[in-house]
């Protein structure tokens, strides 16, 4: 495999920054997740977490050397998170569940398969186009889909934060599943939370990211919409890569694969955590409390992994 890749998480004027994001790859295989923690839920940090590493350890478990069927994987992981989460929540007494949206992608054999529940979008731009996105399970989405607004209104609603499916919520998630896709060179696909999204539209997202260099343009991008957001700015971030199935260009930097051996993974992934304590006070932890926390987490996951 061949690509190039750019992610960042920036927590805007919020307290904390409550998406996680991560990608890993082997020689054959590469994923990524991105999680936003819901805020009006007690440890939505926890809950994105959760989901982004238990995606990263059952991704490098199960792809030896790929996934046997990646659409089962994603949709089998998702429901391992909610899983996790209403287990945490159980363990600590919590007085709610932590929640997060999520959606993650895999890329194999030159196809992308995704996933997603809730309003973090994955967007694919093909020849400076958009070619495919998903759809939010959202309040506005429906009214969208039935004429009552317009997409130019859907950043702005005052509704726009109400959504139907997530991690560790009530009732069991929707989780939508793409079809195989066919990726071709140049193609670009593009993860990220609702803070991005709503100060960025996808025709302007297109136009960046062919005007420069992903690398080049990423960075500025970001800033941009950090910029957007302003005083009431949400967390934000994103993780883009573009394909490249020439492995004879010159379009350095750019990540091979190739020379990499079978059960070998690559990864980038947040190695921090922040978290409220288990009361839900909104307060600075200490070191110790955050070393637990973590532990905390590790081992929901490792209930869920297998």
């Amino acid at each position: 495999m061949r690509f190039t890749i750019f992610q960042d998480s920036r927590k805007g004027s919020r307290k904390v920054n409550q998406d996680r994001i991560a990608y890993i790859y082997g020689r054959d295989t590469l994923l990524m997740v991105l999680a936003d923690g819901m805020g009006g839920h007690a440890g939505g940090e926890i809950a994105a977490q959760i989901a982004v590493r238990l995606f990263a350890e059952r991704f490098q478990q199960e792809a030896q050397p790929v996934l046997r069927n990646p659409l089962e994987f994603l949709h089998d992981t998702m429901r391992r998170a909610h899983a996790a989460l209403g287990s945490y929540a159980r363990q600590f007494s919590l007085v709610e569940t932590p929640r997060t949206t999520c959606v993650a992608v895999i890329i194999q054999s030159g196809y992308a398969y995704w996933a997603h529940a809730g309003d973090s979008r994955l967007y694919l731009f093909r020849q400076g186009q958009l070619y495919s996105q998903t759809k939010d399970h959202s309040k506005v989405q429906y009214l969208l889909d039935r004429g009552l607004i317009t997409e130019d209104e859907v950043p702005y609603h005052p509704e726009r934060n109400r959504i139907y499916s997530c991690l560790g919520g009530a009732v069991e998630p929707v989780i939508d599943l793409s079809r195989r896709t066919t990726l071709r060179t140049n193609d670009i696909l593009l993860l990220c939370s609702d803070g991005f999204w709503t100060v960025m539209p996808a025709r302007e997202i297109a136009n960046i990211l062919t005007s420069a260099p992903l690398l080049q343009a990423a960075p500025k991008m970001m800033r941009e919409a950090q910029q957007r957001g302003g005083a009431d700015g949400d967390n934000l971030s994103t993780i883009i890569m573009r394909w490249d199935t020439d492995t004879d260009t010159n379009t350095a930097p750019a990540t091979e694969t190739a020379r990499m051996s079978s059960g070998e993974f690559q990864t980038e992934l947040e190695r921090t955590v922040t978290v409220t304590n288990h009361t839900g006070a909104n307060r600075e932890l200490t070191d110790e409390e955050i070393e637990r926390a973590i532990a905390e987490i590790q081992a929901t996951i490792q209930k869920f992994r297998h």
